[in-house]
């Protein structure tokens, strides 16, 4: 049958690894130095593994391929333990392909398998995926953090304006030899000590990687400013969720399109508001 898989360039590939994580299903492994595809039928062909190619090696080709068979994939899944079954289930629902996560879940069943995405909520959200990164949550706060933040004068550390990507300008004189903080929005609001441990001295650019439209240029925006303002040091700042890490991602894009060479101190905050 015809249908979509993963191609692999192997004069491009370098043999780093990143994209095996994010193929639970098994179908890439590291051959001979190279990523490889070991079985057209444990791969789906949605290209979770693309987005983390840093040589740009895996593409999705339509060709002649053994079905895919979401059976021969959970037995070999559910030998790698439950996480490894929950980042396969919920690569399943993200691109809303119902079918084979209910094969999924059946298959579970029939090997009695608790499944690891099971909400454990209302009645009303029994078998609701909800994206980690809008799934609602109430964060309790101690008492003594409470009273610590009522005691805490603390003042801004902004020192440009704007700060949105998209209404900056790359040609703004304050960039030029600047320390960046390149921040996804939720960031603030997640993290207190925020103006005081991440943007003193630093200019400060902020984006969404989900919502935000134009991300190409957003990616052509930062090439400017990383190829004509000899910029001093990048760091970046993101959430817990999955879609926030492509934050990374963009700024790492932009720095390899201007050639230029850049350390990137990289931060996670977790909706806790705690440094990961």
């Amino acid at each position: 049958m015809k249908r979509e898989i993963v191609k692999i360039d192997r004069e491009k590939c370098n043999g780093c690894g990143e994209c095996i994580p994010n193929c639970p299903e098994g179908a890439l492994q590291i051959i001979d130095g190279k990523a490889t595809l070991v079985s057209d039928l444990y791969c789906d062909g949605l290209g979770a593994c693309i987005g983390e190619c840093p040589k740009n090696a895996i593409t999705i080709e339509k060709r002649e391929a053994e079905e895919y068979d979401e059976k021969k994939v959970m037995k070999n899944i559910v030998k790698k333990g439950e996480n490894v079954i929950k980042a396969h289930l919920k690569h399943l629902k993200d691109h809303n392909e119902k079918k084979l996560y209910k094969e999924a879940l059946n298959y579970l069943k029939e090997k009695d398998i608790e499944n690891p995405l099971k909400d454990t909520g209302s009645k009303k959200n029994v078998g609701k995926f909800v994206c980690p990164g809008a799934a609602q949550k109430t964060i309790e706060k101690s008492e003594d953090k409470k009273e610590k933040n009522r005691n805490t004068d603390l003042s801004s550390q902004l020192g440009q304006w704007p700060v949105q990507l998209h209404l900056l300008n790359p040609n703004a004189s304050y960039l030029e030899n600047a320390d960046l903080l390149i921040s996804a929005d939720c960031v603030p609001y997640a993290y207190a000590n925020f103006h005081q441990r991440f943007m003193k001295d630093k200019i400060v650019i902020t984006l969404c990687p989900k919502l935000d439209k134009g991300i190409d240029l957003y990616i052509e925006k930062l090439k400017q400013i990383f190829k004509n303002k000899n910029i001093s040091s990048v760091t970046v700042l993101n959430m817990e969720v999955p879609c926030c890490s492509n934050t990374l991602k963009i700024v790492e894009k932009a720095l390899k399109k201007a050639g230029e060479i850049v350390i990137i101190k990289n931060y996670t905050i977790t909706i806790k508001g705690e440094i990961v």
